[in-house]
């Protein structure tokens, strides 16, 4: 079975053993399970529901719950001027496995 869920904002394509990063999901630790209801399209062998049609609910656990990207650095600099400004973030995800799709 396969479904197209909605995780903060975000699309992921998963089935049922998936490992995969999502944007971090503040208050879940290590071994806790998250259910995601926000689930856009199913396909279950030749059968394909989407919209109104769909109800199900994709049910995942937690391996980690806070993993850094990597760091992406954003340098600006006009020549000959002395300007120069130097920003970087590490984006934070949280590492899930999805258990079932129900």
């Amino acid at each position: 079975m396969l479904a197209v869920v909605k995780i903060a904002g975000q699309q992921f394509k998963v089935k049922a053993g998936d490992s995969l990063y999502v944007p971090h999901l503040s208050g879940k630790s290590a071994g806790d399970s998250v259910e995601f209801s926000d689930v856009l399209l199913t396909q279950n062998g030749d059968t394909i529901s989407t919209g109104a049609n769909v109800n199900a609910v994709v049910r995942a656990e937690v391996i980690a719950d806070l993993i850094k990207g990597d760091k992406v650095i954003a340098f600006k600099m006009k020549r000959r001027k002395g300007f120069r400004k130097k920003h970087g973030h590490r984006t934070q995800y949280t590492h899930i496995k999805v258990t079932a799709i129900a």
